[in-house]
C-alpha cells in the first residue's frame, strides 16, 4: 500500500509539474486584411499605350531610313555602260548619273573611285586611255552638277577586268562602263532629300 501511495504521490507530482511547464502558444496574428486591387489607372495604361505606339513607330522610321541607305548605296555602286569605241555618255547613263547626283549632294563625306573599263577590241594602250576617258567623262558630268572632282579618282583599267568573258557583242556591251567603287564616307550615305 505504501507503494501505492508513493504512486498517487508521484502522479499527482508529475502531473502538476507538466501542467505547469505547458504553456499556452499565443496566437499568431491576423493577417493583415486583403485590399482589392483596383487596377491600373487610366493615364497609367494610355501612357504605356503611348510608348509602346512611339517605340513601334521609332522602329518602323528606323528600318525605313535604313533601307533608304541601302537604296542609295545600292544606287551610288551601279555602273554605267558606253558604245564602242566612245567615252561620251549615254542617256541611260545620263539617268543613272543624275541619281547618284542627288545622293552625292546629301552625303558630302562620300567619295569614289570612278574605275573606266573597255572591251577587248584595240591595243592595251589604246584600251586603258579609252577606260581613263570615261572615267574622266563622269567626273566632268558630275561636276556639271556642282559635285566636286576631288571626290573622286578616276582611274582605267582597259580590257583588263571583264565583267563577262566572252567575245560577242553581248559581252562587249557590259565591259564598256564605268565602275563605282565608295572609298570613303559608306557610313554616312544619305538617301536623296524628298523636297
Amino acid at each position: 500500500m505504501h507503494y501505492r501511495r508513493l504512486f498517487i504521490v508521484f502522479a499527482v507530482l508529475g502531473a502538476v509539474t507538466l501542467g505547469a511547464c505547458r504553456r499556452e502558444s499565443p496566437e499568431p496574428p491576423a493577417p493583415p486584411p486583403v485590399q482589392e486591387d483596383p487596377g491600373p489607372d487610366m493615364d497609367s495604361l494610355r501612357a504605356y499605350e503611348d510608348s509602346v505606339r512611339r517605340a513601334e513607330e521609332a522602329r518602323r522610321a528606323a528600318e525605313a531610313a535604313e533601307r533608304a541607305r541601302a537604296n542609295a548605296r545600292s544606287v551610288l555602286e551601279q555602273m554605267v555602260f558606253f558604245e564602242y569605241d566612245e567615252s561620251r555618255i549615254t542617256s541611260e547613263a545620263e539617268q543613272v548619273l543624275r541619281q547618284k547626283v542627288d545622293i552625292l549632294r546629301a552625303s558630302p563625306d562620300v567619295r569614289l573611285r570612278l574605275e573606266g573599263h573597255t572591251d577587248e577590241r584595240g591595243s592595251v594602250e589604246y584600251n586603258l586611255a579609252l577606260g581613263n576617258r570615261r572615267a574622266e567623262s563622269v567626273r566632268e558630268f558630275f561636276g556639271q552638277y556642282g559635285i566636286s572632282g576631288d571626290r573622286f579618282v578616276a582611274t582605267s583599267y582597259g580590257e583588263e577586268r571583264p565583267l563577262v568573258n566572252r567575245s560577242d557583242e553581248a559581252a562587249w556591251a557590259q565591259n564598256r562602263r564605268v565602275e563605282f567603287v565608295i572609298t570613303a564616307g559608306a557610313d554616312r550615305i544619305n538617301p536623296p532629300s524628298q523636297d
